[in-house]
């Protein structure tokens, strides 16, 4: 038997068999060790060639491709990449010197988390909505965790939407004066939390007003009848009135008017007649003074009542065997007849009393300057004999 089994066949057999299957085992076992790692941008980031110390020489290779980032390959194989940017992210594969994969990483880069900007709206009495925003861009997946508080009390989960990277408080305590919320960021790289304190009261602001509606009223030139509705996500409670802000202006004109309302619809009494107007509306917590209005909603264009004229009749003619029949439209009664004959005796009379009353103020001027002128004729008069007097007194002997 020990004969057999160290005859050149068998060592022939032996070593074929040993030799086929050694591509297998490593096979197997490099595909037990594929690995995500992350690494951060603009520093130096080190991949290791598995698990185990390897003192052989090894190839590396980018997204299939022999060509690699600026880097360096220590004496046991792991490879170190020099100051990472995008492009240093893919697949990277080490290999033996005979061709064999021994180990696989796929490698993200990125930043650890910075402070969020956090900003909060309050639309109602019964919801808060607060979103972030990153100030550092991480380009990696990131988790939120997310509570708040009232003044001594225990912090409270809110309900996140990482999608849209906000999160909703239901049902919050207004009574409370100031709230506190706790956002903390986190990704493969670090976390960071963020704090933002801020009073219910003042962020309490409405949506704006709905299905905002303008119209003319029959018989009033200088007026418009404007009716909205709350807006959908405000309760529509006794306990939640909203005091309402309408300001409205002819097309063309940079000034605004405005009127406050309570109660829809309201009515405005001193619209431009005869020209279109742009009608906006918004609301504000009729209770809570320090609440903020709500944004504007869309202008509505309007135009007030007006009183058209009749046009004149309109014949129309058309031929039949010879004979021209000729149809009249009759005419339909107007609030407002125009004759040209009143119009033009009105301009006469006018004209008359214009010229009367400048003949009058014309003689009143030129009596007026020749009483000026007698007066002061008979001065000059008086002067003279005064003078003539008084020369022929001096001239007069002793």
């Amino acid at each position: 038997m020990p004969g057999l089994l160290s005859s050149p066949v068998c060592l022939t057999v032996i070593w074929f068999l040993s030799w086929s299957l050694r591509p297998s085992c490593a096979q197997i076992q490099s595909d037990e060790v594929l690995d995500i790692q992350y690494g951060h941008l603009e520093s130096n980031v080190t991949l290791a060639c598995g698990q185990s110390q390897i003192r052989t020489t090894v190839v590396w290779r980018h997204n299939q491709s022999s060509v690699l980032p600026w880097h360096t390959v220590t004496s046991d194989g792991r490879l170190v990449l020099l100051h990472v940017d995008h492009s240093a992210q893919g697949h990277y594969s080490c290999y033996d010197d005979r061709g064999l994969l021994l180990h696989s990483i796929s490698l993200r880069l990125g930043y650890p988390p910075g402070l969020l900007s956090v900003s909060c709206q309050v639309p109602n009495h019964t919801l808060v909505r607060c979103s972030w925003e990153e100030s550092v861009r991480t380009f990696l997946p990131a988790q939120y965790d997310v509570s708040y508080r009232g003044n001594g009390h225990e912090w409270r989960p809110c309900v996140v939407d990482v999608a849209r990277r906000r999160c909703d408080i239901d049902h919050p305590s207004f009574w409370q004066t100031i709230h506190t919320m706790r956002v903390t960021e986190t990704n493969a790289l670090g976390s960071e939390t963020t704090y933002v304190r801020f009073k219910l009261h003042e962020l309490l602001k409405p949506d704006p007003p709905e299905s905002v509606l303008v119209k003319e009223l029959q018989g009033y030139p200088r007026r418009l009848v404007v009716s909205w509705s709350f807006p959908s996500s405000w309760p529509q409670h006794d306990a939640f009135p909203l005091l309402f802000h309408i300001r409205y202006k002819p097309q063309g004109s940079m000034y605004w008017s405005e009127i406050f309302s309570k109660e829809s619809p309201a009515v405005i009494f001193d619209a431009l007649a005869g020209h279109f107007h742009h009608i906006q509306i918004r609301a504000r917590d009729d209770v809570n003074s320090d609440s903020q209005w709500s944004e504007w909603t869309l202008s509505s264009p309007a135009k007030p009542w007006e009183v058209f004229t009749t046009p004149e009749p309109e014949e129309e003619e058309f031929f039949t065997d010879d004979v021209v029949v000729s149809i009249t439209k009759p005419e339909t009664s107007t609030a407002k007849t125009y004759n040209p004959e009143f119009e033009d005796e009105g301009n006469l009379g006018l004209v008359i009393l214009l010229v009367l009353f400048s003949v009058v103020i014309l003689t009143t001027v030129l009596s007026l300057i020749f009483v000026v002128w007698v007066r002061q004729r008979r001065r000059d008069h008086v002067t003279k004999q005064e003078l003539t007097s008084m020369v022929k007194m001096k001239s007069m002997p002793i």
